[in-house]
């Protein structure tokens, strides 16, 4: 289905973690220079140790929060934002193949499952026959949603699936279940009306999911999960600032990884594979998505 558009920046002002009033880009006292970064969590407290540690090197962080994954890249296109940190390297990918784009990731974060919720059943095995599973709409998280209800023997996908699978690849006949698209911020809201659920993450997180309602989940250990790996990503201009290459790096610092596992749990993989070999692989992903039509 598609979705509805939202305003491209949503600024919520006890979000915003900035401290003084100077404008993006210029000092904001000493020689502390404003980045904003786009992301899909800011109310997170992780952030705020983030910004602290980056306050204390002299880099003052203004997030941007969003509540729709279609924003966040063309606000960063746009110029709207120096940095943004929501995204694996698929949708990147992805994003970047539709709209001949050159977002460039420069520094990894950590691979996240991607699980299959449910607040009726407590397996797999007792979804009924004809059960309706929600999954998100966007094309990327779509087809991993897809390949994780296969990996559950949900469903079977004609060909076996791709990292660009939809709907119309799933066999009806042999699947067990139908899927439900619908808008990935919805996914945990709407578990009360399906029989099961795949959720990002970070709408988990929100919605106070617990790891005891996970049926299924794939591995983010997996070679097959390096598609997965989420990345802060500049304009490809950017791709060599040093100041956006040290913001990404702090995001490993010890302080910032304890905080993060205590708010989106400790079932994420911290990683930190290097820009370089990040940029090959989206590019990669790229060509992929390209020849499959973006």
């Amino acid at each position: 289905m598609p979705r509805a558009l939202r305003p491209v920046l949503v600024l919520v002002a006890a979000l915003l973690l900035a401290v003084g009033c100077s404008a993006p880009g210029e000092s904001s006292g000493g020689d502390g220079q404003t980045v904003r970064i786009g992301v899909a969590d800011a109310a997170e407290n992780y952030w705020r140790v983030y910004a602290d540690r980056a306050r204390a090197e002299g880099i003052i962080v203004e997030f941007v929060n969003f509540t729709d994954y279609n924003q966040p890249n063309p606000a960063l296109a746009q110029g709207q934002l120096e940095l943004n940190e929501f995204q694996h390297l698929q949708y990147l990918a992805n994003y970047n193949a539709k709209n001949n784009g050159d977002l460039v990731p420069i520094g990894a974060t950590a691979v996240y499952p991607l699980p299959l919720y449910s607040t009726k059943y407590p397996t797999v095995d007792a979804i009924p026959a004809g059960g309706r599973i929600a999954i998100p709409n966007d094309p990327t998280n779509q087809a991993r949603a897809l390949l994780v209800l296969q990996a559950a023997r949900l469903i079977t996908l004609r060909g076996g699936g791709s990292a660009n699978s939809t709907p119309a690849e799933i066999d009806q006949a042999t699947s067990r279940v139908t899927v439900v698209p619908i808008d990935a911020a919805q996914t945990a809201a709407n578990l009360a009306g399906v029989d099961g659920a795949v959720v990002n993450n970070n709408y988990a997180t929100a919605a106070n999911l617990r790891e005891d309602q996970v049926l299924f989940k794939d591995d983010p250990n997996s070679p097959s999960s390096r598609p997965y790996i989420n990345a802060f990503v500049a304009r490809g201009a950017d791709r060599d600032n040093p100041t956006y290459q040290r913001l990404a790096a702090l995001y490993h610092d010890p302080q910032v990884i304890e905080a993060a596992r205590a708010d989106l749990g400790a079932s994420g993989v911290f990683v930190t594979t290097p820009a370089a070999e990040l940029q090959a692989a989206e590019q990669q992903l790229r060509q992929a998505a390209t020849q499959a039509g973006g």
